[in-house]
């Protein structure tokens, strides 16, 4: 196994929102009920759930609006999650903050990457796929797995490749729109499912 320090933009809700300014000790004292999914530091133990530890507080902030946002709009608008958006429909904007403040507090625990996929997952992580006018991952996201803050680019390295795989098929579908002009639903509709199982594979090791 080899551990990376790269990083694939995969759950890119991407805003230019503000970055959320809120209390961590608050957001720790709020944060029992994402424990139950996303452990209690952020490092959420089932692959199905994301890692959210270490995350940047704006992209995390973003995320939560867009889910309390689909429960306010019956799913016609923001990011609709049958779990997420009931969890965030109460939630107020400083909750939000205090919420994204805390788990970005954290540090996230790494993953690995499986041997057999590095070569071929750092070829399309690093180059793309011109011919099927698949842009490069590191052209947005860089070499280190850190994202850009400022720009909503999340921090996914280490993050759980079930994870990764479904918001890669979400955002191919459609079924995720939260995206900042499509920029993610543009690349992953021209992912195969042996494209989306490589990157999923892949990113599990970037760090």
């Amino acid at each position: 196994m080899k551990k990376l320090c790269l990083l694939l933009l995969v759950t890119s809700g991407l805003s230019f929102q503000a970055a959320a300014a809120g209390d961590a000790q608050a957001g720790k004292d709020k944060s029992m009920v994402c424990a139950a999914c996303h452990g209690a530091d952020g490092n959420a133990a089932i692959d199905m759930y994301p890692k959210i530890a270490g995350q940047h507080a704006g992209y995390i902030a973003k995320q939560l609006h867009d889910f309390r946002k689909a429960a306010q709009t019956a799913g016609a608008e923001g990011r609709n999650d049958p779990i997420m958006s009931a969890q965030a429909a109460a939630l107020s904007d400083q909750d939000i903050e205090d919420l994204a403040a805390y788990f970005s507090s954290q540090e996230m625990t790494g993953g690995e990457t499986p041997e057999d996929v590095v070569a071929a997952g750092m070829k399309m992580y690093q180059g793309g796929d011109a011919e099927k006018g698949i842009a490069a991952c590191a052209a947005c996201h860089g070499p280190r797995g850190n994202g850009m803050e400022l720009a909503k680019f999340p921090d996914i390295s280490g993050q759980h490749s079930a994870y990764v795989k479904a918001q890669l098929e979400k955002f191919r579908s459609g079924q995720r729109a939260n995206d900042m002009n499509g920029m993610m639903r543009d690349i992953a509709k021209r992912l195969s499912d042996d494209d989306i199982a490589l990157l999923s594979k892949f990113v599990a090791g970037l760090h």
